[in-house]
């Protein structure tokens, strides 16, 4: 192992990149091999060769011009350390007052907003449910789901990319959730940096479109990795497409052996309801379990 940016060893390439495991609690990033492949060859700050140049190829799995690894790998630390307090808050008070909350996470345009009105309709007032809605800019989202009667929140991040657990705290703050209720975020259209950012949910939901490729999981395997469940979205539209489903199963599989998986369309109606119960079995754990 090298003793100056601890790469070697057991970091597995999937696709001639590596694959890392970043612990929750912000530590050291941690290989861990995910199928068989080739190991790589030494780096500091990235990996090139004739066809590829790979900056994630370091401790701190980025690159930024005028930082070193270390330093970089510090600046992460802290600011996930700060977030993590943030969102073990958040998991107390919503663990404390019964409420399942969910992550969705996804790529720009994959659907989600349509499945989440889509969802509140189907709902249809069975379970106190609100909202908290995260975009750069707009509140075209938040005002839909008020379309359906359900309050909802919306979250302007600027130039942020991504929701952090500071400002899901002030909304649920703002949003005053009921006891044994649900709680649904919809996070920017971001599949890299809300990978990263614990909330204080339950679980993050993976939205993927049959719109988008099959290896989205393999491009992005640290979202798919932190989800435990995987959407499979407008499946309505595979007779019309190439896209191969069982790939994408797979391949989302490939980095995550536990993700959940389920098929749905918010068009058809396919799998909705296998995700709705899925919903319902949530909430009636987290009242069980209320502390």
């Amino acid at each position: 192992m090298c003793t100056t940016c601890g790469c070697g060893s057991g970091q597995t390439l999937i696709g001639g990149h590596v694959l890392k495991q970043r612990s929750k609690a912000a530590g050291p990033v941690q290989y861990r091999a995910l199928s068989a492949g080739n190991e790589p060859s030494h780096s500091h700050e990235h990996v090139h060769t004739r066809d590829n140049l790979d900056f994630g190829a370091g401790p701190a799995g980025a690159h930024a011009p005028g930082l070193s690894q270390a330093r970089m790998v510090k600046i992460e630390r802290d600011i996930l350390s700060k977030n993590d307090s943030y969102a073990e808050e958040n998991r107390i008070y919503l663990s404390k007052h019964g409420i399942f909350a969910l992550n969705l996470v996804s790529s720009p345009g994959s659907g989600k907003t349509t499945l989440l009105v889509k969802s509140i309709s189907a709902l249809n007032g069975s379970l106190p449910l609100a909202v908290i809605e995260g975009d750069q800019q707009t509140d075209n989202d938040a005002a839909r789901i008020r379309a359906t009667g359900a309050p909802a929140l919306q979250i302007n991040t600027g130039k942020g990319c991504h929701l952090d657990a500071y400002m899901v705290g002030q909304g649920m703050q703002q949003l005053g959730l009921q006891d044994n209720s649900l709680l649904m975020i919809e996070n920017v259209g971001n599949l890299v940096c809300p990978a990263s950012f614990d909330l204080g949910e339950a679980h993050k939901v993976a939205i993927l479109s049959v719109t988008e490729g099959e290896d989205k999981p393999l491009k992005y395997p640290d979202m798919f990795r932190a989800s435990d469940l995987m959407l499979l979205n407008k499946c309505d539209l595979l007779p019309y497409l190439t896209f191969d489903a069982e790939l994408a199963v797979e391949n989302a599989r490939r980095v995550n052996p536990n993700i959940q998986v389920i098929r749905i369309s918010a068009t058809s109606g396919e799998g909705m309801d296998e995700w709705l119960e899925w919903i319902r079995a949530g909430c009636r754990k987290a009242v069980a379990t209320a502390k």
